[in-house]
């Protein structure tokens, strides 16, 4: 087992309500990302239309915060080892709600994606601040594992709540901007709490200088490396259903219309919701069988919808979202735990990087052999070879269980 070398962390210093609060802050956090993040699948056709745009130039509101959170991630992760969780979030924070509010006083397209790639190294600071400040605050691996899996389910509900409010604001006539003014407000408060908050005293010695180059001797880490790839395997199976199950469905007939018509919204129920079932389920299973019957359930929805065609697709895409559920919050738990808490952000940083990369290319790539082959379900194709790798990786892991000696418990 690692023993942090550099950094101690006073757990005993922070008072339970000032726990309760901190959880309470993470969660808001991740719903206020997911509002800004899930909604832009209902923004992209409304600039299209406004700015005449194409579907490769529009889809860049997708992946251009996606690109700049992950090097975010990566480049800035350690400041939550080096400055402190504290002032790391508050400082995202802030970057996160000024870039919200400058929305109002610009109308190109080119500007929108400006302040989209500021949110998005904002959200690399407060989300690496914030997951390392779970494993400061965690008294377990259990514990952590937990609170992670709902920490997700928030940000399942803010996945839900986000295109809701700017389908609500587009059928009132009146612009999607005031989702980002929303947003910002809400990030104020958050801010405010923050800087209330008392968080865990960090104990700094000069054993081990804190920097980009200690942070990035972790890429070299096996265990960082294996977490991160089953990490972004997994991202590029969801993201193949929020960005392209629609069209998929779109040319679904059958007698199910309506479960196609409403199947993204299902998906993303379902998907939050079983996060906080993770929440039971891991405190009564280990984790290794969890993530291989998880992972083979999500191959299998994707197996019959490669083999089967749309009739099956409109049934087991949407049911996929339960079984998805808990696989990224109990993987980014592991792989976080496997590292002393003195580099939890750097770590974080490193397995969001990978997060957000797969989130940007795993759907251009689905596009591309779409295009190529000449229909969106090639792409299902190669989003099921994606569900198959993770598969072997979680049987890989029920085996061998490679962390059993790594895991912090």
């Amino acid at each position: 087992m690692q023993q942090a070398s550099n950094i101690k962390i006073d757990v005993s210093s922070v008072e339970q309500a000032s726990i309760l609060r901190i959880k309470l802050l993470t969660y808001m956090m991740f719903f206020v990302f997911a509002m800004t993040s899930d909604a832009v699948g209902v923004i992209i056709p409304e600039l299209i239309s406004t700015y005449n745009l194409s579907l490769t130039q529009a889809s860049a509101f997708h992946y251009v915060p996606m690109i700049f959170i992950a090097f975010s991630g990566l480049f800035l992760g350690y400041l939550a080892d080096k400055w402190g969780r504290k002032a790391t979030i508050i400082t995202g924070l802030l970057i996160f709600s000024i870039a919200c509010f400058l929305f109002s006083i610009g109308n190109s397209f080119f500007y929108f994606l400006s302040l989209l790639a500021l949110i998005g190294i904002a959200v690399g600071l407060f989300k690496t601040g914030a997951l390392a400040l779970i494993g400061d605050i965690s008294t377990s691996n259990k514990e952590h594992t937990s609170t992670m899996n709902t920490v997700e389910g928030f940000f399942g509900i803010g996945a839900m709540v986000g295109p809701a409010i700017v389908s609500y604001l587009l059928i009132s006539g009146v612009s999607w901007k005031y989702l980002y003014i929303c947003a910002g407000l809400l990030c104020v408060l958050l801010c405010l709490t923050a800087m209330k908050t008392n968080y865990p005293k960090t104990k700094k010695s000069a054993d081990e200088k804190i920097n980009l180059k200690s942070s990035l001797k972790i890429m070299k880490d096996p265990f960082a490396i294996g977490f991160s790839l089953a990490i972004a395997l997994y991202v590029a199976t969801e993201v193949a259903i929020y960005v392209w199950m629609p069209t998929l469905l779109a040319e679904y007939s059958g007698s199910l219309v309506w479960l196609a018509t409403y199947a993204l919204t299902i998906f993303f129920a379902l998907r939050a919701g079983g996060r906080f079932l993770g929440v039971f389920l891991l405190k009564h299973f280990d984790w290794q069988p969890v993530m291989f019957w998880l992972s083979l359930a999500v191959f299998l929805c994707y197996l019959g919808t490669a083999l089967i065609g749309v009739d099956a697709a409109v049934v087991l895409l949407p049911l996929s979202g339960l079984f998805m559920s808990m696989i990224y919050p109990t993987l980014n738990s592991k792989g976080i735990s496997c590292f002393p808490k003195a580099k939890h952000g750097a770590v974080a940083g490193v397995i969001l990087f990978f997060t957000a990369v797969s989130a940007a290319i795993a759907p251009l790539l689905m596009g591309i052999v779409s295009d190529l082959f000449g229909h969106v379900t090639y792409g299902f194709y190669l989003a099921t070879f994606f569900a198959a790798a993770l598969t072997l990786i979680a049987t890989f892991n029920l085996i061998k269980n490679p962390t059993k000696e790594k895991i912090l418990k």
